[in-house]
Parts: structure tokens; sequence; C-alpha cells
């Protein structure tokens, strides 16, 4: 009986320990901002009046690419009409986006370039400008809010062009006023990016 009691008591006390353990290694997962790198490491970062946005994947569905970044152009390359990076929180209840789209991006390569008056739109409806706009979510106002860049809003800076090795990095920092009200502006800070865009397809975001 004794022996009994002790074996009890023995497998609680280590199915309690187990269960200590497991919850105390338990680390949720917090975004961060990735440092300023050139190396074609797929990371993006920046901060979204004051919120930090970087690239996680969803599940996706038939309809949506559920990648949280990815890079497209238009034209014949390398040098294209235009190329666009498109990052989306898809994993965060109420996750933002952000859109950057540039023009001879071949043609001038490496370099500091102001960023413009953005439309709002994507593709060949954008305009022919390196513009961004971005989609967040205003708590307060429980809706998403539209925001596009301004002209001179700010710069964009292509620190790495690397046709051979298929690498773009660069940094950025803009004000965006509200597509519907543009009295109601935003600071984008602290913005960076590093694609390897043959590889990029194959990077997890989590």
């Amino acid at each position: 009986m004794k022996t009994q009691l002790f074996t009890t008591l023995f497998l609680g006390g280590l199915l309690f320990l187990v269960s200590c353990s497991n919850n105390s290694d338990y680390q949720p997962f917090v975004p961060s901002l990735p440092p300023i790198t050139q190396t074609g490491a797929n990371t993006f970062g920046c901060y979204i009046d004051g919120v930090l946005l970087t690239p996680r994947d969803g599940t996706g569905d038939l309809y949506s690419d559920h990648k949280g970044m990815r890079i497209s152009a238009l034209g014949s390359g390398p040098n294209y009409i235009y190329d666009e990076i498109y990052v989306d929180d898809r994993k965060s209840e109420k996750g933002g986006l952000l859109r950057i789209h540039l023009i001879e991006l071949h043609e001038n390569g490496e370099g500091t370039f102001t960023i413009n008056e953005s439309n709002c739109q994507n593709g060949l409806d954008a305009n022919i400008s390196i513009n961004l706009n971005c989609r967040i979510y205003d708590a307060t106002a429980q809706i998403y809010k539209w925001y596009c860049s301004m002209e001179n809003a700010g710069t964009l800076s292509i620190t790495r062009y690397d046709l051979d090795n298929r690498i773009l990095s660069g940094t950025f920092s803009c004000t965006m006023q509200n597509r519907d009200n543009p009295n109601e502006r935003i600071e984008i800070t602290q913005g960076r990016f590093d694609i390897k865009w043959d590889t990029l397809d194959e990077t997890d975001f989590p």
C-alpha cells in the first residue's frame, strides 16, 4: 500500500514538473525590427505611426496569397517598367500592409531618391514615381485606414542593387496622408529591407 501511494505521488509530481517546464518554455512570438543589412537576408521592418510592421505569413486560400513579403515587376527585365515590394502582416488579427512602388530601379541602381506622391494604387494604376501606400487599423475608430505618401515626402535609399546575386537592400522614411482626409498624417520611420528575390518565395515569415 505504501509502495502504491509513493508511486502515485511520484508520478503526480513528475507530471506537475513536466507541466511547469512546458509552460515556462513557451515563448510567444514577438516581432522585432531587423538590423540593417545588405546580404540578402529576406528581412523587412518599419514603424508606421509608431507601430512595428514586419512580414508574417498567413494560411492563404484560393483567392489570396499567404506570403508575408513578395516582390513583383512588369515589363522586360532587367529594367522593368516598375518593381513593387509587398509586405503584409497576415497573421495578426488586425495586421497592416505596405507597398513600395519603384521605377527605373535597374537604371538608377544604388543611391538616395525622393519619395513622391502616391494615389494609393499599385501596379500600372500607381503614379509613375517612387511612392508608398499602406493600410493600418485604427483601434479607436475600429476601422482600417489607407495612407498615401506625399510629394517630396521623404527618402528611399537603395544601399545594394545586385542583379547577379538577386539582392535588393535599402532604407526609407516618409510622411503619409490619409487617403480620405489629407489633413490626417502619419510617419513611417526606421524602414529597412534586405531582399534576395530568387529565394524570397522559399522564406518563412512566422
